[in-house]
């Protein structure tokens, strides 16, 4: 016999089918060579699944309703709205813990069940919003690039990549006939969506907790994985960059600047690296031993190099790419690169799976849904260094002399 969990995966996969079918769609009619035959075949494969999908729905429902009517109050998932507040959101996280929820055990942070994951107990906007202001409290990268949000799988961008712009043509002759301008370059950037995922273990010490100490500690652990996971991925499409200068001295990080990039890029652009990395740059000396970065006249010692601007994260965010090998990147990141943002977290649990039976474990999964792709590798280049070397003096013994 089918019971809710089966129904309930299968009308999420349906969901997601039409997605991918609609987005299929919206690519076709983009396509020069359209044709109507395909975008037919297409729309009717869409408006198939997506009766499906309905049907599904409909019988998620009614097995629900059936599910309901067989457990007593304290196994029921309460839906969580504005309403409800704290207090039922709490609640409901316990129960999903303590494995008392049977017939429906994902928690989503998004309410379009038509879409999505289907959860019986969604998120709070307030509870979200305070998950995105701890996430915005870390060291993240997302905030230097571009970020679009998507409600589909996959899909196709075209954008305009950076290029040398041509005058307009001056006309000798009020008669004459205007030419065509030079057209803006554009390139496809596709996007999948996927999925990362990982799985904490916890006590039963922590369903004691109150209320408010649930919520923290699913809100900080939420935040702390969605900012480590899509750091890396961030950091994996910034070191795609083909321009990669050796970083040994004060002089390779003017070339990083001012040498790799197109100078409207490096006239926008910002520096990036961990502490240890502003650290080691912070020590480099001139010929006369004074700091390269000098202090205000306040005292503090302003993240500036040559005018552009460091930005700093923590080693933890931002770690060294090998045994005392600091990153530093240059460039404008919200040109260069875009993350494709789902916003369909979920979450899940069990006391059965794997090993969490045998040592009366709870597993709690996390699930975050986005993808990260370069738009315009011209826009960012990326070094590396252990090391610069002080600026030497170059005084010849004549022009010592002369001093003298």
């Amino acid at each position: 016999m089918f019971n809710v969990n089966q129904i309930n995966d299968a009308w999420i996969a349906s969901g997601q089918k039409v997605a991918d079918l609609n987005a299929k769609l919206n690519a076709a009619v983009l396509d020069d060579s359209f044709d109507k035959k395909t975008f037919e075949n297409l729309k009717n494969d869409r408006d198939n699944e997506m009766a499906h999908r309905d049907a599904l729905k409909g019988q998620l429902d009614q097995a629900r309703a059936e599910a309901e009517t067989n457990i007593g109050d304290d196994n029921k998932v309460t839906v969580v709205s504005d309403k409800n507040g704290h207090k039922a959101f709490a609640k409901g996280i316990r129960d999903l813990l303590r494995g008392k929820v049977k017939h429906l055990n994902l928690v989503s942070t998004s309410s379009d069940t038509s879409s999505t994951s289907g959860a019986g107990l969604t998120i709070p906007p307030d509870i979200q919003t305070r998950i995105n202001t701890l996430i915005r409290q870390y060291d993240q990268l997302q905030s230097l690039v571009n970020v679009e949000k998507t409600s589909v799988e996959k899909g196709t961008r075209n954008v305009e990549v950076f290029s040398t712009m041509n005058e307009l043509v001056e006309l000798d002759d009020e008669d004459a006939d205007i030419g065509d301008n030079d057209e803006p370059k554009l390139k496809p950037v596709s996007y999948e969506i996927k999925r990362y995922a990982g799985i904490n273990k916890i006590t039963n010490t922590l369903l004691k907790d109150s209320d408010e100490n649930i919520i923290n500690w699913i809100v900080t652990w939420i935040a702390k994985k969605v900012v480590v996971t899509r750091n890396k991925k961030i950091i994996l499409v910034l070191n795609t960059a083909p321009k990669k200068p050796t970083i040994a001295k004060w002089d390779d990080i003017i070339d990083l600047s001012d040498g790799a990039l197109d100078p409207a890029i490096s006239n926008i652009g910002v520096f990036l690296t961990n502490q240890s990395g502003w650290v080691t740059i912070k020590k480099v000396k001139d010929a006369m031993g004074n700091y390269l970065i000098q202090r205000d006249p306040q005292g503090s010692v302003p993240k500036v190099i040559n005018d552009k601007q460091v930005v700093v994260v923590s080693d933890n965010w931002l770690p060294d790419t090998a045994n005392n090998v600091h990153p530093l990147y240059f460039g404008s990141f919200k040109e260069g690169v875009t993350l494709f943002d789902r916003e369909n977290m979920s979450l899940a649990q069990t006391t059965e799976g794997g090993t969490s039976f045998q040592k009366d474990q709870t597993w709690i999964r996390v699930i975050d849904r986005f993808d990260v792709e370069s738009v315009d590798e011209g826009a960012f280049a990326a070094g590396s260094f252990s090391s610069v070397a002080d600026q030497k003096a170059n005084f010849t013994a004549s022009a010592a002399a002369n001093n003298g």
